[in-house]
């Protein structure tokens, strides 16, 4: 299949298809991925990629690593940096040259490569790569401190990586010219402070032009995308490999502005990450050659080991010595070290160069670093979850309900989700409103759950349903909107606006969440039933007591609201979602006051 068109659409379905099928199954993406392109690849001949896109391969995928790491950027806050208690500058500063040295003597003794070529692997191997850990995260339970240092560590280092590469290369280039370590640290470390200018100033410009209207809303995220690019294409052309330090803190310093426009551009490029990442890891495996497999030696094995088991522990906990952060979220972040995408990128294009300085083991570095991924990916993958169990550094273990507003039908509700011990959290503005809530000891924010500072106060990721239930149909509306891509558009419920009259046009659908309850009842409904003394009710089924049976059992007035499964799964009743109700399920429903004759009738009975 040599086809161009053909081979971009196999490899756009095997890494989508891939990610799909990891959210199914809750295996790692990043293996999926790999396993998909190996398949495709050099099993089935079906991709090609050297063949098919020639010189074209390297920049593209340089400028999709590129692209990966600004959107990266974007999502590093020096608010959430703060929260790493230090463990970040400490994997920088202390991590990368602790690394470097450990990874040279590993590399000479356990693979015996010579010393230039060790020295020059081992600071490639430095890197973690937000192509592997990003997703890796993004299936994980993880906490918070933890998620946050491995995130911030996988794109902070990702370009010092390849600086240690250009280094150790420029070095043994120019030492036979008189060249020396010092001026060869001067000269790249002038190119690393000229890229990390250009980012500054291309963050700072698009900063500046778009709060004030000089780029149209349908261009923005073009004019962004374009700027990424020429910004690190420009920087590599003035110092080989320092484009992706220029796109690093072009991200960082955008994400640290607080633009606006931003927010609107999230979802675009989130969705382009993750495609490129799908596309970047199928190339990636489908590039495997064979061949090269064949120059791989059983004392590699043993460096493996050494990488995995020494190199990386050691450096972890040396650097976090005495800091703040605990010993098992320690331990967890000296486990979990994934490379990507960029170790391989960079090992093969520093072999070709090695090779002609007159290296021959520059040859060998492509199939260490398929090796060191491919361990990698394998061992950090499958592990990252239980071992952050095993270390207890997950967080929540059931997500539950954030519900916004407090109401008394919200209190209501939350109580009797918590009889279930389904987690729920009231959030609302008024600590009054939220008297009644904490009287009852359910959990409660006391906020604007749209205020920026929520994202430092309340971590959304223990949460699987948002209800907005305040008395404001346009606040629910705005709630729901500004939280779907984050919890999903499936799982943002609010309440309807009643289906009558001109007020149940007075917001469209698109704008909206998912109205609780199959007629979509609205804020007015719900006060006015709540006067006449609407209650919840739980009705357990069984493999006897069905569905069926359990609405007849119901007033015909009731309506099903929820029903929960097993560990604590929400599935609500809605116009466009109806769940199958299952024996051992709980559903809730809104039932109106029962007639007195027949409440008689039941305390009789």
């Amino acid at each position: 299949m040599h086809q161009p068109a053909l081979v971009i659409a196999l490899i756009g379905a095997l890494g989508i298809g891939a990610q799909w099928i990891a959210w199914r199954t809750g295996w790692p993406a990043i293996a999926l991925m790999l396993v998909a392109g190996v398949l495709a690849g050099p099993v089935a001949g079906l991709i090609e990629p050297h063949a098919v896109f020639g010189e074209l391969l390297e920049p593209i995928v340089s400028i999709a690593v590129a692209l990966i790491l600004f959107e990266g950027g974007l999502s590093l806050n020096f608010r959430e940096l703060r929260r790493t208690d230090g463990a970040v500058t400490r994997l920088v500063l202390l991590g990368v040259p602790i690394g470097w040295g450990l990874g040279t003597l590993a590399l000479y003794y356990a693979a015996g490569l010579v010393w230039p070529v060790a020295t020059l692997f081992a600071g490639i191997l430095v890197v973690t790569g937000p192509t592997v850990v990003l997703p890796l995260l993004r299936q994980s339970n993880v906490a918070q401190r933890p998620r946050a240092i491995l995130k911030w560590e996988a794109i902070v280092n990702d370009p010092i990586g390849a600086l240690c590469g250009l280094i150790t290369y420029e070095y043994l280039r120019r030492v036979g010219d008189g060249g020396t370590l010092l001026s060869v640290l001067g000269s790249l470390l002038a190119a690393s402070v000229v890229a990390g200018l250009i980012g500054w100033g291309a963050a700072k410009a698009i900063g500046w032009a778009f709060p004030r209207g000089h780029v149209p809303e349908y261009l923005k995220a073009p004019v962004l995308l374009v700027a990424v690019i020429g910004v690190f294409v420009g920087s590599n052309l003035i110092q080989q490999e320092t484009g992706l330090i220029t796109v690093t803190v072009m991200g960082v310093a955008l994400a640290n502005m607080r633009l606006d426009s931003l927010r609107d551009i999230h979802p675009f490029k989130e969705n382009v990450t993750v495609l490129l990442i799908s596309g970047v890891f199928v190339l990636l495996s489908a590039s495997l050659d064979f061949e090269v497999l064949r120059h791989f030696e059983w004392r590699f094995l043993a460096f493996l080991a050494a990488l995995l088991f020494l190199v990386r522990p050691i450096t972890v906990l040396l650097s976090l010595a005495f800091t703040k952060v605990p010993w098992n979220e320690r331990l967890l972040v000296a486990w979990i070290a994934p490379r990507g995408i960029v170790a391989v990128a960079i090992s093969g294009l520093f072999a070709l160069r090695l090779d002609k300085l007159g290296y021959s083991d520059g040859a060998i570095l492509v199939t260490l670093s398929f090796a060191v991924v491919v361990a990698t990916i394998v061992a950090h993958g499958f592990s990252i979850g239980p071992v952050a169990k095993l270390l207890k550094v997950t967080g929540a273990t059931e997500r539950g309900l954030l519900i916004v507003g407090g109401t008394p039908w919200s209190l209501a509700l939350a109580d009797q989700l918590r009889q279930l011990d389904v987690p729920v959290t009231i959030c609302d503005t008024s600590w009054q409103r939220l008297r009644a809530a904490r009287s009852a000891g359910i959990p409660t924010y006391h906020g604007e759950i749209l205020a920026e500072a929520t994202e430092d106060r309340l971590d959304l990721s223990q949460f699987q349903v948002l209800a907005a239930t305040s008395d404001n149909e346009a606040y629910n509306a705005l709630v729901c909107n500004e939280f779907a891509p984050e919890i999903g558009r499936d799982n943002v419920y609010q309440l309807g606006s009643g289906g009558h009259g001109e007020d149940a046009r007075a917001l469209p659908e698109s704008l909206r969440g998912r109205a609780l309850f199959t007629n979509g009842h609205g804020v007015d409904e719900i006060v006015e039933r709540e006067r006449e003394g609407w209650s919840f009710r739980k009705t357990r089924l069984t493999e006897q007591f069905d569905f069926d049976a359990a609405k007849a059992d119901l007033p015909d007035a009731a309506d099903m609201l929820l029903l929960v499964r097993k560990g604590g799964l929400l599935r609500f009743f809605s116009h466009a979602s109806r769940p199958t109700p299952q024996p051992g399920d709980t559903i809730i429903s809104y039932v109106p006051p029962m007639p007195a004759a027949r409440r008689l009738q039941e305390e009789v009975a």
